[in-house]
């Protein structure tokens, strides 16, 4: 209810495409509608619907009960949704920015990616400015003295944590911060905003597994941390059904961890974190953004 209330669709445009590495390209949308568009956050999450064979634009329900409309419409008509953030927000020019990972013809989305040109439109569900609750569409939510902030993402969350890293950097006193961020290759690494003294460890897959780089250095540079919160419980969840979604609820100024990727790695993670390292699992947040071989929106 909360997201038919806050977010709407919007229809815009390809205005521009650059490319940032090999394998990311950064897509800006334009309309004049997006002056009315909002973030609530730097890993703000919005859907983008793209248009079927034959369409200029994609044909989404509307009013309250449309994804129960959408959901109901056979695969042949329904606009194929994912999930991206919002990289950046310019309303007061009308355009906005979503960093798109390339894979090949393997998808909807990374195909409409591929192919597109200016002028090709997509439909965009985001927060309503006009409306003054917030979209509760973000999940980077650290307490106000934390001290050390961990930060594990694949490309498809690189651009949450470049924002988040350049929010940081603005902290007046920024605290301790370790990224560990797994590309498609060495070329991919990109150049980020984040405070003096963050260690940003860029993991190349160069052919392995998705998310086994970032296990592996999480497994070696992340050991036991602070006061051990005794046997916690933690419950497994079958990411093959199921969303991989925990938020952070912790208030104290210690560690902070904003864990986002392919969602069996970030099980695996969750559980060196939690169980060998015995971080309190309310000091982290667990995001499993897509799963390998399913589509989870």
């Amino acid at each position: 209810m909360a997201a038919q209330q806050t977010y709407r669709l919007f229809d815009v445009a390809l205005k521009q495409r650059t490319v940032l590495s090999p394998s990311l390209t950064r897509m800006v949308f334009a309309a004049p509608d997006v002056a009315n568009m909002k973030t609530d956050g730097p890993d703000q999450r919005i859907k983008v619907f793209f248009p079927l064979a034959g369409q200029a634009a994609p044909e989404v329900p509307q009013g309250e009960d449309w994804y129960a409309r959408y959901r109901a419409l056979p695969d042949t008509e329904r606009a194929p949704m994912r999930t991206y953030t919002l990289r950046a927000l310019r309303p007061d020019v009308g355009e906005v920015d979503i960093d798109f990972v390339l894979h090949g013809e393997t998808g909807p989305a990374s195909r409409w990616a591929m192919q597109a040109r200016v002028g090709d439109r997509v439909g965009l569900l985001a927060p309503d400015a006009r409306v003054e609750a917030s979209s509760e569409g973000y999940e980077w939510k650290p307490p106000a003295q934390v001290k050390r902030v961990l930060l594990v993402a694949d490309d498809t969350a690189l651009p949450a944590v470049a924002g988040i890293l350049e929010g940081l950097a603005q902290w007046p006193q920024p605290p301790e911060v370790q990224a560990f961020l797994e590309v498609e290759h060495e070329a991919d690494v990109l150049p980020l905003q984040a405070p003096p003294g963050a260690q940003l460890f860029w993991l190349a897959r160069e052919g392995a597994a998705h998310g086994q780089r970032l296990q592996d250095a999480v497994r070696a540079r992340i050991g036991p941390y602070g006061p051990r919160h005794g046997e916690q419980e933690l419950a497994e969840i079958d990411i093959d059904q199921d969303i991989l979604w925990e938020q952070a609820s912790a208030t104290g100024g210690g560690l902070y961890a904003w864990v986002a990727g392919e969602a069996g790695a970030v099980m695996a993670i969750r559980r060196h974190l939690v169980k060998t390292c015995g971080i309190d699992r309310q000091a982290i947040t667990f995001m499993g953004y897509w799963r390998h071989g399913k589509v989870l929106d």
